[in-house]
């Protein structure tokens, strides 16, 4: 059974096993030094207030997150969040990215974000498709901008449009301020599609 809920401050020990192959395998992410469990505890407990982190289950193991973060810091931004998805090796395939961004996406319209923007680490054809896959849209590339594993490396950053434009934008709400049920029912519409897409891989 899949499940996507908000994350708890106890998760930090699977989502930081998730994380640790990315960052010592590959370029996707530029950190170069694993954080540790106590260290990831320390990055959703400053954050998840704030912004959604969510994290994919299937029964009952972690086999995905999800989060969002401030995209600028100067007041004007405010509007726009930063977005990434990870998910366990063992996992991929299976939509949980895809329904971890749905209802992502979902709960940032809901607290008053109008874009999200994604850094990807070039080539990952996987990450490129995934993020077409939903609405974002190519902005530009920064070339050479880390080196990482050897090599110089380029990121290409893409955004997606949330919601309607308005003249007199309300600044968006802390995620802590939503209605828990509000975050139940986005939570529970994109576990649902994450449930049929699992079921017809496995028919």
């Amino acid at each position: 059974m899949w499940s996507i809920r908000p994350v708890c401050a106890s998760d930090a020990a699977a989502i930081a096993a998730i994380y640790a192959p990315i960052v010592e395998r590959t370029a996707i992410s530029f950190e170069e030094v694993p954080p540790s469990n106590v260290e990831m505890r320390a990055r959703i407990e400053m954050l998840s207030p704030g912004f959604p982190w969510l994290v994919a289950e299937v029964d009952d193991e972690v086999a995905g997150y999800a989060y969002a973060s401030r995209h600028r810091e100067r007041a004007a931004y405010r509007w726009s969040a930063d977005v990434s998805a990870y998910v366990h090796s063992r996992m991929r395939r299976a939509g949980a990215a895809s329904a971890l961004y749905r209802a992502l996406f979902g709960l940032l319209e809901a607290l008053g974000y109008r874009n999200a923007f994604a850094g990807i680490t070039l080539p990952n054809d996987a990450s490129v498709g995934l993020h077409r896959a939903m609405g974002f849209e190519p902005v530009g590339i920064y070339r050479e901008v880390g080196y990482k594993l050897g090599a110089w490396r380029d990121t290409s950053w893409w955004r997606r449009a949330i919601g309607a434009l308005s003249r007199e934008p309300d600044t968006p709400m802390e995620f802590c301020a939503l209605p828990t049920a509000a975050v139940e029912r986005l939570c529970a519409e994109a576990a649902a599609s994450l449930a049929v897409r699992s079921g017809q891989l496995q028919a």
